[in-house]
């Protein structure tokens, strides 16, 4: 009979000098974590993370250090407080694309929303392309907003009709210039975009338009003739509303693009051209698009607004109406409202404005909220 009490007991969790199973399994699940890991870095996803973005005071500087509202050759008086612009941070896009971590934390930071790409850059559309259209309505906003604070302050602010751009290939071009001010066609006087193309469609493909206009301050005929697009007369022109200012504002926001900080510009330059101080010393935020007759449009990312809004140390907030009670809009607010904060809906300049004042003055209890 063999005595084995001396000899060693090998079992298979121990191969030789190898490494363990346990070991073994660790090292292969870490290679994949990191290959896995650098894979997720690696993925371009087509959606873009809407972030809450920085907050500006108005009434303060803009790039530079220089006032970020200035106004030349009339009085201004000193403001205190705060009307503070909102914006969204867009992380995404053709050349900033989302990675596979990116639309992980997007989705579990609840301050965040991803969305589709093509919501924000439709294909076809370069980047540099939907940034010079957000610089465009930009643009458009302060020269609204301007127009709609001189309104307010009682000044006439008269409205021109011009020539953005022409087509490519267009009957205008040659005869018609980009600046041109219509003045009138066929002898009817022009005030509106609208008008224009009336008088246009006024006539049959292939007749011939007069066009008086007002090239480098002086009057003069064109006659341009009509082409024919899907069975109407046109000229192939591009068309944009100008103000013609009694008092002159400048806006200087920097590189902020888009159209829904109208509503805080006009706001703001109807404070500096107003004595007394219209916010009272209170932090107030806003958005909403503003047109030239007052009225506050919606906007989108306005549950990012709110959070930016209550960080950068706001504690009212202006909402376009719209965005409080359309079942489009309304669940970016409903339940998003940050604490501390207090959020009225306003549907016009002048509603904005008797806002403000009311906040300033403490009687605002009655003010419409949006929730």
């Amino acid at each position: 009979m063999t005595d084995t009490k001396d000899q060693p007991v090998v079992t298979a969790e121990e191969p030789g000098n190898g490494l363990s199973r346990g070991a073994t399994i660790w090292l292969i699940a870490t290679f994949l974590g990191i290959v896995l890991g650098a894979l997720m870095g690696m993925v371009h996803l087509p959606y873009a993370i809407l972030q809450p973005g920085p907050i500006t005071n108005t009434l303060g500087n803009g790039p530079a250090g220089k006032p970020l509202i200035s106004v030349a050759g009339s009085t201004t008086y000193p403001t205190s407080g705060a009307l503070d612009f909102t914006t969204v941070a867009v992380l995404g896009g053709p050349t900033n694309p989302v990675n596979g971590w990116q639309w992980i934390s997007g989705h579990l930071d609840s301050t965040n929303s991803v969305v589709p790409e093509e919501e924000l850059f439709p294909k076809g559309v370069t980047a540099t392309q939907v940034d010079n259209q957000g610089a465009a309505e930009m643009a458009d906003s302060q020269q609204e907003a301007i127009a709609v604070a001189l309104r307010g302050l009682g000044q006439t602010v008269p409205e021109v009709v011009s020539i953005a751009e022409l087509t490519k290939g267009s009957p205008a071009q040659g005869a018609l210039r980009a600046g041109d001010v219509v003045v009138s066609i066929d002898g009817k006087v022009i005030t509106t975009p609208d008008s224009v193309r009336a008088a246009i469609r006024a006539h049959k493909p292939g007749e011939s338009v007069t066009f008086t206009v007002r090239r480098a301050g002086k009057e003069q005929a064109v006659t341009v003739k009509t082409a024919n697009v899907q069975g109407n007369a046109v000229v192939g022109i591009l068309l944009r509303t100008e103000f013609v200012f009694p008092t002159k504002v400048s806006i200087n926001a920097g590189d902020v693009g888009g159209p829904s900080a109208g509503l805080m510009f006009s706001l703001a330059v109807y404070d500096k051209l107003t004595p007394g101080s219209l916010t009272g010393g209170a932090n107030i935020a806003g958005t909403g698009t503003i047109d030239s007759a007052g009225n506050v449009g919606p906007i989108g990312g306005i549950h990012q607004k709110l959070v930016g809004a209550q960080r950068g140390g706001a504690t009212w907030f202006l909402a376009p109406a719209d965005n409080c009670n359309s079942t489009e809009w309304r669940t970016e607010v409903s339940g998003h409202v940050p604490q501390g904060l207090r959020v009225v809906k306003v549907a016009t300049f002048t509603q904005a404005r008797d806002a403000v004042e009311a906040i300033a003055a403490k009687h605002a209890a009655s003010l419409p909220t949006c929730k």
